[in-house]
Formats: C-alpha cells, sequence, structure tokens
C-alpha cells in the first residue's frame, strides 16, 4: 500500500459520504453513487455472488481519470454498491485503470485489465506516447486488491499495432488460458489479437480476428464466448459510417459468427449490430454457475455531448449499467432477452385489450401482444414507440427534446415486431422483441409528474407489470 493509494482512498471516502438526489436514480441497474460510470468490468459469479466492476471516475461526473468501482448482487436484481477496489496508483497504470475481465479460480479472483499511460511530451498517443500495459491484479472477494502485476507491455504485441491495445478478456479452456484484446493497427484497421498462457502470467501472441474489409479503426472491449454451439466474437468498432438504419450512433457494438479455429484460423464473417437503441456500448458477459450467458453493458455512449447529454449529472453522477441479459442464438443472430429473475421482482400485474392507460410508476414492463397491425407505445408524453406494416419500421423517436436530452431519432427495419417486451426503470428503457432479436435501449429524464405510459393498437392485447 503505497501514499497514492492512501491519498486515492482518503478522496473517495470524502466523495462516497455525499448525499446526492435520488431522482432517476434506478432500482435495478448498477449505477455510481457519485460520479461517472462506463464499461462494465469484470463481470462474474463467485459463491453464489454476482460481482459487477465497472468503469468509474468518482471525483468528475463527466469523466476523468478511471478507477474501477464495485457492485454485488444475489439476484442480478438488487445490486450493492461496495466501495473503489482498483486504483491507478501504480506507474504502469497512472494514467487510468482501464478496461478488463475476471477469471474465478478457487477462492481467488483474477483481474485483467489495461493500464493506461500517457507520456509527457511532442505525442500523437496513437503510435507513440502511450503505454497500454496489461495487468493482472488479485483479490479474494473484489473488495481489496491484494496485489498487481504487470503482464505485457507495447513491446509484447504484434509490431503492426499502434499503441491503442486494451481491454484484456480472459477464459480458461482445455487446460490453457486464452486472451483476447482489442487492438488498431498502424493501418487504421480495426483486429482482435488473441494470446495464450499455461498460467495466466506468461503470454504469447497466437492470431488475430479480422474482417477481410476494413470495419472500423479500433475494435474495443472484445469478447469471444461459445453460445449454442457456435463461437461468437463481439466487438466495439470506432469509426464505423452509418449505413441506412444501422449504425446511427457515434460508436456500435456487433456480434459476429467465428468461422474456423479462433486459436489459428478463425474469421468473423458479417456484423450485426446488438442494440440500435441511443445508449449502449461495450458490453460483457459471463457464465452464471447455472450455465448461463449473461450480458451487461453500459448503457451510455462516448462522445456524443454535442448531439445529447444526461441530467442526471446536475445530480453528481452519471451513467448505469444495461440490465442483465439473458443470451441465446437463433438463426445465427445473438438475441438478448431480460435475467429471468426480472419476472419476480414485479409483483402485480393489470392486463389489457385494445390500449392501456397508465402513469405514477418509475418502475414497470409492458408487454405487448397481436402487434401485427399498427401500434403505438408513448411513454412521459415524448417518448414514442412505433411500428406499423405499412413501413415495416420500428420507430424510437423522442417528441419532447428535454426529455431526451438532445435524443432524437433510432429506427430499424423489421418485417414483424413480436413478443414486445418494454422495460422501464426510472430513467432507463429497454425495449426487446422478437424473441430478443431486436433491441433498443436509452435514457430518458422525465419530472416526476411525467411517469405515465399509454399503448394503443388495432387487437393490441398485453399486460403492464409493477411492484408495489
Amino acid at each position: 500500500m503505497n501514499a497514492l493509494y492512501r491519498a486515492f482512498q482518503k478522496l473517495i471516502k470524502e466523495e462516497l459520504r455525499k448525499e446526492m438526489p435520488e431522482r432517476w436514480r434506478p432500482a435495478f441497474h448498477v449505477a455510481p453513487p457519485v460520479g461517472w460510470l462506463n464499461d462494465p468490468n469484470g463481470l462474474c459469479q463467485k459463491d453464489g455472488i454476482y460481482h459487477a466492476f465497472f468503469q468509474m471516475a468518482p471525483f468528475e461526473p463527466q469523466g476523468g481519470l478511471k478507477f474501477w468501482g464495485h457492485s454485488v448482487s444475489q439476484d442480478l436484481i438488487h445490486w450493492e454498491f461496495k466501495g473503489v477496489p482498483m486504483l491507478p496508483d501504480q506507474p504502469y497504470d497512472c494514467h487510468g485503470a482501464y478496461s478488463g475481465s475476471a477469471l474465478v479460480e478457487g477462492d481467488q479472483m483474477s483481474l485483467f485489465y489495461t493500464g493506461n499511460v500517457k507520456n509527457l511530451g511532442d505525442y500523437n498517443y496513437v503510435t507513440n506516447g502511450r503505454e497500454s500495459n496489461t495487468i493482472l491484479a488479485v483479490s479474494k472477494d473484489g473488495e481489496k486488491i491484494e496485489s498487481k502485476k504487470l503482464l505485457m507491455t507495447n513491446a509484447d504485441y504484434p509490431d503492426d499495432m499502434t499503441c491503442h491495445v486494451r481491454d484484456p478478456k480472459v477464459w480458461k479452456e482445455g487446460g490453457r488460458y486464452y486472451m483476447v484484446q482489442g487492438a488498431r493497427t498502424k493501418e487504421d484497421k480495426g483486429v482482435v489479437l488473441v494470446f495464450s498462457s499455461e498460467d495466466k502470467y506468461h503470454w504469447n501472441y497466437i492470431h488475430r480476428l479480422e474482417s477481410e474489409e476494413k470495419f472500423g479503426f479500433m475494435w474495443e472491449c472484445p469478447d469471444l464466448y461459445e453460445l449454442d454451439g457456435q463461437t461468437i466474437l463481439c466487438i466495439s468498432p470506432q469509426g464505423v459510417e452509418q449505413d441506412g438504419y444501422w449504425y446511427a450512433n457515434k460508436y456500435q457494438t456487433v456480434t459476429s459468427v467465428i468461422h474456423g479455429d479462433f486459436r489459428t484460423d478463425g474469421v468473423p464473417e458479417g456484423f450485426r449490430e446488438l442494440d440500435g437503441g441511443f445508449d449502449f456500448y461495450a458490453p460483457q458477459t459471463f457464465m452464471t454457475e447455472d450455465g448461463r450467458r449473461i450480458l451487461i453493458g453500459w448503457m451510455g455512449m462516448a462522445d456524443v455531448e454535442d448531439e445529447y447529454t444526461n441530467r442526471t449529472t446536475e445530480d453528481g453522477w452519471q451513467n448505469v449499467l444495461t440490465l442483465a441479459r439473458e443470451l441465446s442464438l437463433k438463426d445465427g443472430i445473438v438475441c438478448q432477452n431480460p435475467v429471468r429473475e426480472l419476472s419476480s421482482w414485479w409483483n402485480e400485474e393489470v392486463s389489457f385489450e385494445g390500449q392501456y392507460t397508465g402513469n405514477t410508476d418509475i418502475c414497470y414492463e409492458l408487454n405487448l401482444k397481436n402487434t401485427e397491425k399498427k401500434w403505438e407505445v408513448l411513454i412521459a408524453g415524448g417518448l414514442k414507440l412505433s411500428w406499423s406494416p405499412e413501413e415495416y419500421v420500428f420507430r424510437m423517436e423522442f417528441t419532447d427534446g428535454k426529455l431526451g436530452c438532445g435524443r432524437g431519432l433510432r429506427a430499424r427495419e423489421i418485417k414483424a415486431c413480436k413478443d414486445i417486451r418494454i422495460v422501464v426503470d426510472a430513467s432507463c428503457v429497454e425495449v426487446f422483441m422478437n424473441g430478443g432479436k431486436d433491441v433498443f435501449s436509452t435514457r430518458f429524464y422525465p419530472e416526476k409528474d411525467q411517469y405515465t405510459v399509454k399503448a394503443s393498437g388495432e387487437g393490441l392485447t398485453g399486460s403492464y407489470r409493477y411492484r408495489v
């Protein structure tokens, strides 16, 4: 424990003592008590307890020096903030403890992350001036870091990489450890680097996953996992141009099925955007002890301050993680649905036909059936969700600029909208359609008297679930 560590801990405790307003604070989404949150990190389950670490800047709601925050849950619904265990307190991570992952073995958590260092001088910080260090931190319970070890530096990555190599995701398979990292080549092409190790400490570069044609200049937050017998690659690329309704956000998150062996000749074939809403980036998955593949993402977006914002900055905090989502694979598409635990959280339900109007509840779930004809849902008087068979286009549109803080329209051509689930949690809206094939996420900021919902459509039936 060095002097910098002690100084950070003192400052963090002072920040956490501040009382923050509760307006717009969600009930079942991970949120920081103070400061800024972005990427989920180190998602895992240990001894029955779920752990969600996340990128956190505790001193400033607009972002800043990155630490790891930490929350725990017994059911993926009720989350408890446990503190800020990972600090940028070493020479090899002094400008940020960036994103990474967790590996649970026995009574130990191995937390792999990127240590960011930006050297002073006349550098461009792309091809020079930046250190992207791969680090292993060890913890018993996630609340205290017992040790850190530097594993790899820029010199250990392929020669054609820029200084941008980060976000290690690590797992064990067939007696060996594997790691994927996102990277940017000197030709400004996004790739994923694959490493292997026998002991978690000494790593060898063995392969790269890349598209035949350039798909963005940088691939961040890679994840590689098996789903229903297929190997899935998930990346968050930067520099992808909008294509019709697709890729409308500043940055995207996509998945692809890997053809071949990811260790030797694997190639991603085709990409599909994972979430079409305003606020979704850098998701990470983990396997639960009962065998489910769970995804949690950052319900936010970087570098969009000129386009849209979040009103919680007025209250000293910003951003949340998405609802935990169970994954499955259908027709080669990664499907996302709310974890089954959410169903037991609601304790009241109202069924309806044709239309429904409700108010006062800040957390609820709206389920829609018989949606083959035109339908519309109006949330808080200014967020309209709609679809019609004339256009075959689903729209998520803010008609009230203040409600969306600058958010406008996101849409997607969808031939049919079936089995629609709309989950609302204070300032979070997540829409799941077609068995989870089509998902849209956004933040919104209603005043107290704006928590209303209206659903209408010819032949529409459904249910409204809430908690009292």
